[in-house]
């Protein structure tokens, strides 16, 4: 029960009132330890409640009646950091704890007016805050909380530079959390720039265990975007998501999707974002069957209820499989995830299965219609 964490009255009837009644494993492992100052890097499987791990002993800790920014989480894409700041905002609201995402390639002027509000949590790219920060817009001498959503890409080669330059910018004694479904050594060993963290890591959560089928069918390149189409149609998918590689030719294989009469949509890093936003919004709405979509464009994102997850290109390494997989079968819900291989690629699909001690089925196409 979220009572046995020490949570306050006011954010358990918060809870009670969104129907959470038991926490998830990795809730139950973080929750205390972030209340009792500890700094964790906390692995847990996608779809367990990693958000409300660290955003609710923050929100606990927040102080609505001082008027500064006391807590900075960053992610690596747009929408995980708008999802975030969106569930942040909907617990935080009522407590008058203000949140403010900030995020590149969205208007700056409305972000420094909208910073006159005085927030209590920022949430954004690394980017963007560092801008703010450099302009003199946003003040971050106050911030006690630090997290790094998707610890494992923000400290990946590409982003490592500007997440320590950003906790640099922080005061010394802030309180770090990392959190992510993999903890590569890499990023584990590159964690030590950040700061000294407690490993905290969930493999199975039996309370909302993944009750996911995993299923590949051997289809030739040539063959897989007809096979996606039979697929929906066979299976009858309500909100599929299919994962691409970031040299597919997507809109290609939208434009495709949509001749031959399925409801399909793109996510790709390089769309701006009102058309990943509309995109998205009509993948949730059901006016979409089908998103496409690369991995970095999907990082991270909870969208409700998706049914399928389709792997038409196979993915670089065990690891992204994971992150695709966990896009369903979330919070205990059931779920399927097919991979399209083709015959030469049976050997890494194989290799797979071993490293993630997971049994996939095969299927076969040949009578799909």
């Amino acid at each position: 029960m979220f009572k046995q964490l020490n949570l306050n009255p006011s954010l358990l009837k918060a809870l009670q009132d969104k129907n959470f009644v038991e926490p998830t494993a990795i809730q139950s492992a973080a929750i205390p330890k972030i209340l009792n100052h500890i700094n964790i890097i906390g692995r847990a499987p996608t779809g367990t409640g990693k958000t409300l791990a660290y955003l609710l002993p923050i929100l606990q800790s927040i102080e609505p009646n001082v008027g500064n920014i006391q807590a900075v989480v960053i992610a690596p894409t747009y929408e995980l950091a708008m999802q975030t700041a969106r569930t942040a905002n909907d617990f935080a609201k009522p407590f008058g704890i203000r949140v403010q995402g900030l995020i590149g390639g969205a208007n700056i002027n409305r972000q420094i007016d909208a910073l006159k509000k005085k927030p209590h949590i920022i949430v954004g790219s690394t980017g963007r805050i560092l801008e703010l920060e450099r302009k003199k817009k946003l003040k971050l001498n106050a911030v006690r909380f630090f997290v790094l959503d998707e610890f494992d890409r923000l400290l990946d080669d590409q982003n490592f530079k500007s997440t320590v330059e950003l906790k640099n910018i922080l005061p010394p004694n802030v309180e770090c959390f990392m959190f992510s479904a993999t903890a590569p050594k890499k990023a584990l060993n590159r964690s030590k720039e950040i700061g000294t963290f407690e490993l905290v890591t969930v493999d199975i959560d039996q309370n909302f265990a993944a009750k996911r089928n995993d299923f590949f069918a051997v289809v030739e390149f040539r063959a897989k975007i007809d096979k996606v189409r039979r697929l929906t149609n066979r299976l009858e998918i309500k909100r599929g998501l299919v994962f691409v590689n970031k040299n597919f030719d997507v809109e290609r294989a939208v434009d495709k999707l949509r001749f031959e009469g399925i409801r399909a949509e793109s996510l790709v890093g390089s769309a701006g974002k009102v058309d990943r936003k509309n995109a998205i919004n009509s993948f949730i709405n059901g006016k979409a069957q089908l998103l496409l979509s690369t991995d970095l464009a999907a990082r991270g994102l909870d969208i409700p209820n998706v049914d399928y997850v389709i792997n038409l290109d196979l993915p670089d390494d065990a690891k992204m499989y994971l992150h695709r997989a966990g896009r369903t079968a979330r919070a205990g819900a059931e779920g399927n995830v097919i991979t399209l291989v083709d015959p030469k690629e049976l050997d890494r699909l194989y290799e797979f299965e071993r490293i993630l001690n997971i049994k996939f089925t095969q299927i076969d196409l040949k009578t799909q219609r």
